[in-house]
């Protein structure tokens, strides 16, 4: 005889986090709706994250499907789950944690059109888009930044990540990576710098020929991708609360856990700042000689 299904009950579900939370700040979580755009590598696991902080409601866009080279660090990635709706995936893993979630989903994605609704009685966005996404990077951010929501990103960076957070009253997305007139190999150059002025994951890449930024591509790790989450979602916690320090940029921090490495970094002016600028100059270089 199959043991007796347990009904959910959301105090329970989420009593071990109190201690860390009060009752009251648990309370305020669950009445919280977080916007996140993307649900793939790191999407997919800011989701599951922050269904278990016991966030209770959630936005969630993404147009793609799973396939087979997700598998290695995607949360939805699985032979059950290939070639279907990765919003669909997600939800479905969201709600098995916490059946009482308001999920709303827009499987066309992101974009200029849609993001209205998107953000519409949005707390915070986590932004787990695509790393190449970068005009729909640009319009959220933007959109964030017009409606004072604040807005976080972490990048899975070799076998760390890099996390630059967004706040109302301070530097813009758009103030800090200075995007404007560039095109997309310059886009890159200046988000993957911006993000980790440290570049903490460089010294460790043994193969730079699986680094294509024509292509679209580029080595990741599930280990970074559940690094993003963690982190991402103290930060989201300590903004959501009003408790605890937020570094916002120009301020990020950047933590490599094959290094054993963890840094704040400080660019006053986002990628027009000199040391910026000679690192941009220099990541110009080694891009070029990679494509030779």
């Amino acid at each position: 005889m199959s043991p007796t299904k347990k009904a959910f009950r959301y105090e329970e579900a989420f009593a071990r986090n109190l201690g860390w939370v009060t009752e009251a700040e648990q309370a305020a979580l669950r009445g919280k709706r977080i916007a996140i755009a993307g649900a793939g590598g790191v999407g997919g696991v800011h989701l599951l994250t922050l269904a278990r902080l016991g966030v209770g409601a959630f936005t969630i866009a993404d147009m793609d499907r799973f396939d087979l080279v997700n598998f290695n660090r995607q949360a939805g990635a699985m032979m059950s789950t290939l070639d279907r709706p990765k919003v669909e995936v997600m939800a479905e893993m969201a709600r098995d944690i916490n059946p009482e979630l308001d999920i709303r989903i827009f499987p066309d994605g992101v974009n200029a059109a849609n993001l209205g609704d998107f953000l519409d009685g949005v707390d915070i966005y986590v932004d787990g888009l695509d790393f190449f996404a970068f005009k729909a990077r640009r319009d959220t951010f933007k959109a964030c930044h017009e409606r004072g929501i604040p807005a976080v990103t972490a990048a899975p960076l070799g076998m760390g990540t890099a996390v630059l957070s967004f706040l109302p009253g301070h530097m813009s997305f758009e103030e800090y990576f200075r995007f404007e007139g560039c095109d997309e190999d310059e886009m890159a150059v200046r988000f993957v710098l911006g993000l980790s002025p440290a570049m903490l994951n460089r010294g460790y890449l043994v193969d730079p020929s699986r680094v294509n930024f024509s292509e679209r591509r580029g080595p990741s790790t599930g280990a970074a991708c559940q690094l993003c989450a963690g982190v991402t979602a103290v930060e989201v916690l300590k903004i959501l609360l009003g408790r605890g320090k937020v570094l916002c940029a120009p301020w990020g921090f950047q933590f490599d856990a094959y290094r054993n490495r963890y840094v704040k970094t400080w660019r006053p002016g986002g990628n027009r700042n000199p040391l910026q600028q000679i690192g941009l100059f220099i990541a110009r270089r080694q891009l070029r000689a990679m494509r030779r």
